[in-house]
């Protein structure tokens, strides 16, 4: 496994290189102080299989890298890391491709656990993005079990098949529609269509809204077998 930490500061990359050691004794860990730096490492050889990347590079924002980098590089999984993240930045960064966003100023223990939930393919939100203060739905939505008491509704209930849940667990994973393809073996008008009944069923408009909507509901998707 090849790993990349893409950050100005050399205290920070050293304090990250030394958690992702921690998850992944084995792996090879890059560093990258630019932008430019940033491209030229993942144009090396073995790809690179995850990517912490700050928003704030000297010679480029993080934020203007991540279409970049989900266009040239679909197999590189990217965590957006800052000192000052807040919702709209979190919504940025996941729509552009980025598979969590962490910010700076949380512990080490929850650091490494954000870490290790996407090494192991999953998708990190902060509690800033799902908190309390977070927009309410407009009518008509759907509403959080916690606003109205009720129990979370389930999948089926929403309407989901269970080829359309196998969907949803790559979305929340952060793959693209061409990696979904690849991974259950559909065509992509297939998966364009399943990803639509998705944003339906969930009331929401982008792949963000529905991962955030999931994470609210807690729902525990199925794991998907990564395509050879």
């Amino acid at each position: 496994m090849r790993l990349l930490i893409v950050d100005d500061h050399p205290l920070v990359r050293e304090a990250l290189g030394t958690v992702l050691r921690s998850l992944r004794p084995d792996a090879a860990i890059g560093e990258a102080s630019t932008a430019a730096q940033a491209l030229a490492a993942l144009r090396e050889s073995p790809p690179v299989d995850l990517l912490l990347l700050d928003i704030r590079l000297p010679d480029q924002s993080g934020l203007d890298l991540l279409p970049l980098i989900a266009e040239r590089h679909v197999g590189t999984a990217v965590v957006v890391l800052s000192g000052d993240l807040d919702k709209h930045t979190v919504q940025r960064a996941l729509a552009a491709g980025a598979v969590g966003c962490i910010p700076k100023t949380e512990p080490r223990e929850v650091l490494a656990s954000a870490l290790g939930l996407v090494l192991a393919g999953g998708v990190y939100i902060p509690p800033l993005a799902v908190g309390p203060e977070a927009p309410r739905p407009a009518a008509g939505a759907w509403t959080t079990p916690r606003a109205t008491g009720r129990a979370a509704p389930t999948p089926s209930e929403l309407g989901l098949t269970g080829r359309q849940v196998e969907v949803l667990a790559l979305l929340m994973q952060g793959k693209n529609n061409k990696l979904i393809c690849r991974a259950l073996g559909l065509a992509e008008p297939t998966v364009k269509s399943h990803v639509s009944a998705i944003l339906r069923a969930l009331n929401v408009e982008s792949r963000t809204e529905a991962v955030l909507a999931v994470t609210r509901l807690g729902w525990s998707l199925p794991s998907i077998p990564q395509a050879r």
